[in-house]
């Protein structure tokens, strides 16, 4: 009959352990490393120095 197998769970491992698509915890840590990126590229052009116009000497 159609649907999940009761005795067959999977069994990851390397990174499919902690990043993967079949449970719930794999789908959670694949959200946070989303987040976690999109907040890192902002704060990268939010923090990263401006740059200065040239200074000319009289």
């Amino acid at each position: 009959m159609g649907g999940h197998e009761v005795g067959n769970e999977r069994q990851f491992t390397g990174i499919a352990k902690y990043f993967n698509s079949y449970t719930i915890t794999g789908r959670r840590n694949c959200v946070f490393a989303t987040y976690a990126g999109i907040l890192g590229i902002i704060l990268y052009f939010k923090l990263k120095p401006k740059k200065q116009a040239a200074i000319a000497e009289k």
